[in-house]
């Protein structure tokens, strides 16, 4: 069958289902090898006159004999049915939540280098090919094996001559499991892979499908969607058409074997009618061997069709193994401390920084500063300065150099990472929404949260009385990334997730951009009076946005030129002082 390190424990996690189940597999092959035997007999009986219309007697027990038969086969395909798939489908539930446990720890690096829609097709038609080879894959190979053998041992005991005709094509898949397994294996990786450019594909369109129709592009995307789904129809077209050969083939085989016997048992029939019984077949002995014969043409099929599902199921396992066995970069350190309560306070020190696809080149250059606990910082700067990855190191979504950056005297690195993040309340860029209600989206990091706890965030935000407008307010379900909100609705209520928490540090990345001047004021306003005495880091591209708070780090090609007082900035940094004109330049077009 299929073995793998990842799969391999569930053999022994289920043993006693898979025991209990091919148990009551062979039960049921056993005794269905019982009705070819009746049949004969019943056929004989008519045959010789011993059974008529008027005289049904002899054959009406054998007819229950085979009711009984029937019965049995019934309860035991049940309990086979129960315990192989029931435990097929247990196996694919564990990988699959194995699978998003990975999936969660697993760094941006690898996001950024795997697309969503190739992550997805592991999940879904990987893992259901597992699942297949572990239920129907167990039931092909014991019930092909065990009724084969146990109807050829029948078959040799009738007709030897025969019987040696049916070992023909056994012969013949033997020789073609060796040399068509890695056919299949290849044919149905370049399937799988052409599965994930399509759902890749498919899963980026949906997502911008606004942009798709606000540039008119509707025709062109279905171009190379058509391209696409084209490529996927021609692999497995590919697959397809080997396997449908490997089936052709054994087809005709079956039934030239099939015509073989026929004439060969017809022939001993006529021989045995000839002898008055002393040589040859009696007619009831060739239906039973025909019965028989009629029997192993599954097993035949069903081992031919093992070929083509342990093939797939080697190539799902090794996709599925590498996902699993992918290294996780960010974890604890082995000499972990846990802090009893995370103050706010931060200190880059000598900090550089560089993206692990981009080794050389440091985003963040020798970055020497401390926020202390409770202080609100504005960060500014030219776009692409390292705003964002500066804020994003203190997530630990990174390694970083041990003794370059600390909270709360402490080195991040020797932080627990769970400790660290659930200290930590951020809004995003892109202030992403999921697919749910407002009031889920917002008490996200707290779904306990009461009503009135939720209702004081969206007032911290200034984002109540929109909610409120909405027929469903706090019930409202706002579509996949928030579809139907405005961009400063999205805003303010990936703010609202951010304070609802209470973090000790919060960081709001840009998270006002979309928002008037007013509502920006209200939002300001309510940092400095309910923040008060907690860290604050919040990224404007507006220096009204950050004027006013305690100190303001400008940033230029990923290094510190000024961190201060608003006027501090003013005189050491050129960048933060164009930014002030810049803005004052605007205000005053505004006012004429």
């Amino acid at each position: 069958m299929l073995f793998g390190k990842h799969v391999n424990k569930y053999y022994k996690t289920y043993f006693w289902h898979f025991f209990f189940g091919i148990l009551a597999l062979i039960f049921v092959d056993v005794i269905q090898l019982f009705i070819p035997e009746i049949v004969g007999k019943i056929t004989d009986k008519i045959v010789s006159g011993e059974a008529s219309h008027d005289n049904f007697k002899p054959i009406l027990e054998l007819v229950l004999y085979i009711a009984a038969v029937g019965v049995g086969m019934f309860g035991g395909r049940f309990l086979w049915r129960m315990c192989i798939f029931g435990e097929a489908t247990g196996i694919q539930t564990d990988l699959r939540h194995k699978m998003f446990l990975k999936a969660e720890v697993l760094t941006q690096r690898y996001y950024k280098a795997n697309k969503t829609g190739a992550i997805l097709s592991y999940f879904s038609n990987d893992l259901e090919t597992l699942e297949e080879v572990f239920g129907f894959g167990i039931v092909q190979f014991v019930d092909g094996v065990f009724l084969l053998v146990l109807s050829m041992i029948k078959m040799f005991l009738v007709q030897p001559i025969l019987a040696a005709f049916c070992l023909i094509p056994l012969i013949i898949l033997a020789v073609l499991a060796v040399f068509l397994d890695k056919a299949f294996e290849r044919a149905f990786e370049k399937r799988q892979k052409a599965f994930e450019d399509l759902s890749d594909f498919a899963q980026e369109s949906f997502t911008g499908i606004r942009v798709i129709k606000a540039f008119v592009k509707e025709k062109l995307e279905l171009k190379r969607f058509s391209k696409e789904a084209i490529k996927n129809k021609d692999t497995t077209v590919k697959f397809v058409r080997l396997d449908a050969l490997l089936n052709v083939a054994f087809d005709i085989l079956i039934y030239t074997v099939f015509a073989i016997v026929l004439f060969g048992g017809s022939y001993l029939v006529y021989k045995n009618i000839n002898s008055n019984g002393t040589e040859g077949l009696s007619v009831g002995k060739l239906v039973e061997f025909i019965g028989y014969l009629d029997t192993i043409i599954w097993p035949i099929f069903a081992l031919a069709g093992i070929i083509n599902l342990i093939a797939r199921g080697k190539t799902s396992l090794k996709r599925i193994s590498t996902f699993l066995d992918e290294d996780v970069e960010i974890k604890d350190a082995e000499d972990v401390v846990e802090l009893e309560k995370i103050e706010g306070k931060i200190e880059f020190k000598n900090f550089s920084f560089a993206y692990p696809d981009a080794p050389d080149r440091d985003v963040l250059s020798d970055i020497n500063l401390t926020v202390n606990a409770g202080e609100t910082i504005g960060i500014v700067g030219k776009i692409g300065c390292g705003k964002s990855t500066l804020v994003n190191m203190l997530f630990r979504l990174f390694n970083v150099k041990e003794g370059t950056l600390f909270i709360d005297d402490v080195d991040i690195m020797k932080l627990p990472i769970k400790q660290v993040r659930d200290s930590i309340g951020y809004c995003p860029q892109d202030n992403f929404l999921f697919s749910d209600t407002i009031r889920n989206n917002v008490a996200f990091a707290v779904a306990s949260a009461s009503d009135e706890q939720i209702i004081k965030s969206t007032e911290f935000s200034s984002v109540r009385e929109n909610i409120e407008e909405f027929n469903e307010k706090y019930e409202t379900v706002i579509g996949e990334n928030g579809v139907t909100l405005s961009g400063g609705q999205k805003q303010r209520i990936s703010i609202s997730r951010a304070i609802l928490k209470d973090p000790a540090i919060l960081v709001l990345d840009d998270s006002v951009s979309a928002v008037d001047v007013k509502t920006e004021e209200t939002i300001l306003n309510n940092i400095k009076t309910e923040r008060k005495g907690k860290t604050t880091l919040l990224i404007a591209s507006r220096v009204s946005t950050v004027k006013g708070l305690d100190k303001i780090l400008v940033l230029n090609d990923g290094m510190v030129e000024a961190f201060g007082s608003h006027e501090e900035c003013l005189e050491k940094s050129p960048i933060y002082a164009r930014m002030v004109e810049l803005q004052a330049l605007e205000k005053e077009l505004e006012e004429m």
